[in-house]
C-alpha cells in the first residue's frame, strides 16, 4: 500500500525523563477473556465466563484537570450522558498507567476512588501484574504532559511506544484485543506505518483519532456515500500539529465519502500570515466554501459596529497575522483545503461542493470554554465508540483515515519547516474506503 518517504519527517529527540508512582494490589481474580484475537486467526468473541463485564487497561501520559485522560477515564468510571439518559460503560477499568505525574496529579485520586490499581508499568497494567495479557481492551491517551520537542517543534508524545508496547504483551501472550488511540498516530510517518502494520499483522481492531468525526454536527449533514464531491474545506483555528489534526479530520471524515473512496494524496502546500489571503483572493472557488463554512460558525468576529457579517478579505487581511492554510491535492484530482483563522473563529467547520454546485456546509460542534472546562461533551460519542468496539470486535471506521490524517499534520509541519514549500507526498499513498453508515452524534 505504501510508498517509500524520501521527505517523510523524522523524530530527533528522545523521550524525556519520567516520573513514577504506583499503586498495587487493589484488584485481582480472573481476566474476562471473552474478547481477543488470536494471532493469525480472524477475530473471535466468546462468552463470558467468570465476569459481566470486559476488562480494559486505560494507559497514557498524565492525568490532571482537563486533560484528555481525565475526560476518558471519569466516562468510562462513572458513565455519561447519551441519548437522553445516563450510560454506565458496559466495560470494566481494570487497570491504569500513567506515565508522568505533575504536581497536581489525579491519578492516585481516580485509583483510591475506584479501587482501580495504578501500575507501575504499561506492561503490568495490560497483564495485571501477571505473565501474560489480562485484559480485554487498550485505550491510550498520549496528550498533555512535559516532553521534548522535535526541530519542528512538534511535542513527542509517547504514542508510538505505548501502542508498540502493548503490541509485544499481545505476541508473548499469544492473543490480540482491541486498541483506541487518542489523536494522530506519532510525529514520525515510519512509526505511523509501523503501528498500522502492526493491527493488519495481529489482526485487533484499532480505533483512532479525535472528536471530529464523531461529535455532533449542526445542521445534521451528511456527504451522500459515493457523491461526486469535487472539493472539501475546513476552517478552525490553533496551533500547528495539534488543532490543525482536527481540521484535517474535519474535512476527512467527508471527503472520504466521495464515488472512488480516498485514494491518498499527491501533494501538500502550508502558507501562513498574509499568504493565506493571498492565495485565497487568487483561488475564488475555494473562497466561496470557506465563506459557506463560515455561516455555520458560532464564534466569527465580524467588523466593528456589526453582530454577524460574513467576513470579506480585506477584513481577512486586517487579522490575518495568525492564518494558516495547507492546500492538498489528492492522487485522483480531488482537493481539500485546511483553513486556520486564528483571531477571526474558535470552532470547527466545514463546507464541501457537489459536482452541479451544490454545497454541503455544517460546524462539528466542539463546546469551546468556559464549557469545555466543565464537560467536554464531546469526548462521550468517543468512549461510546470504544464500548462497542470492545464488546463486538470491530473498529467502526478504518484506522487509515487516522494514518491519513497523521500523515497530513506531519507533511504541513514539514511544508512549513522549509519555508512554506509545496512538498510531494508520494508516501502519502493511502488507500480505504469509508463505511457507508455515518458514526457522528444524533442526538
Amino acid at each position: 500500500m505504501f510508498a517509500s518517504e524520501p521527505d517523510s519527517p523524522e523524530s530527533l529527540m528522545p523521550h524525556g525523563l519520567r516520573r513514577r508512582a504506583f499503586i498495587g494490589g487493589l484488584a485481582g481474580g480472573v481476566a474476562w477473556l471473552g474478547t481477543g484475537a488470536v494471532l493469525g486467526a480472524p477475530f473471535i468473541r466468546t462468552r463470558p465466563k467468570t465476569r459481566s463485564r470486559p476488562r480494559i487497561a486505560v494507559v497514557g501520559t498524565v492525568i490532571n484537570k482537563y486533560s484528555h485522560m481525565e475526560h476518558f477515564v471519569d466516562r468510562l468510571l462513572e458513565g455519561y450522558g447519551w441519548q437522553g439518559s445516563w450510560h454506565q460503560p458496559q466495560l470494566e477499568v481494570a487497570s491504569l498507567y500513567c506515565d508522568q505525574f505533575p504536581e497536581q496529579d489525579l491519578a492516585h485520586e481516580r485509583s483510591r476512588r475506584r479501587g482501580v490499581p495504578l501500575y507501575p508499568t504499561l506492561t503490568e497494567a495490560l497483564t495485571l501484574g501477571g505473565s501474560k495479557l489480562a485484559v480485554d481492551g487498550v485505550v491510550i491517551i498520549g496528550e498533555h504532559g512535559n516532553y521534548p520537542r522535535n526541530e519542528n517543534g512538534q511535542v513527542l508524545y509517547p504514542r508510538h511506544r505505548f501502542l508498540m508496547e502493548s503490541v509485544r504483551v499481545f505476541e508473548q501472550s499469544g492473543r490480540a484485543v482491541p486498541v483506541f488511540q487518542d489523536k494522530h498516530l506519532s510525529t514520525d510517518w515510519t512509526e505511523c506505518r509501523e503501528q498500522v502494520a502492526a493491527t493488519h499483522r495481529l489482526g485487533f481492531p484499532y480505533l483512532a483519532g479525535s472528536s471530529l468525526p464523531v461529535t455532533w454536527r449542526i445542521p445534521e449533514v451528511e456527504i451522500p456515500w459515493g457523491a461526486d464531491l469535487e472539493e472539501s474545506v475546513s476552517v478552525a483555528y490553533g496551533g500547528i500539529d495539534s488543532y490543525d489534526f482536527h481540521a484535517y479530520e474535519t474535512a476527512q471524515c467527508m471527503s472520504e465519502r466521495r464515488r472512488g473512496g480516498e485514494v491518498g494524496v499527491r501533494s501538500v502546500h502550508m502558507l501562513q500570515g498574509g499568504a493565506v489571503c493571498d492565495w485565497l483572493a487568487e483561488n475564488p472557488a475555494t473562497w466561496q466554501l470557506v465563506k459557506a463554512a463560515l455561516t455555520r460558525s458560532f464564534s466569527l468576529r465580524p467588523r466593528p459596529g456589526y453582530t454577524f457579517a460574513v467576513p470579506d478579505l480585506p477584513w481577512l487581511r486586517e487579522n490575518g497575522s495568525g492564518f494558516s492554510l495547507n492546500r492538498i491535492e489528492h492522487r485522483d484530482g480531488f482537493r481539500s483545503t485546511m483553513v486556520l483563522l486564528n483571531g477571526m473563529v474558535q470552532d470547527f467547520t466545514y463546507a464541501g461542493r457537489l459536482r452541479g454546485g451544490k454545497v454541503v456546509s455544517c460546524q462539528m460542534h466542539l463546546p469551546m470554554p468556559p464549557r469545555l472546562s466543565t464537560l467536554a461533551s464531546f469526548f462521550s460519542p468517543l468512549v461510546h465508540h470504544i464500548e462497542q468496539m470492545v464488546l463486538n470486535g470491530k473498529a467502526p471506521y478504518p484506522i487509515e483515515r487516522t494514518l491519513l490524517t497523521s500523515g497530513l499534520t506531519l507533511a504541513g509541519v514539514e511544508s512549513l519547516h522549509r519555508g512554506s514549500q509545496r512538498l510531494e507526498t508520494p508516501y502519502l499513498d493511502v488507500a480505504y474506503t469509508a463505511p457507508q453508515t455515518s458514526n457522528h452524534w444524533r442526538v
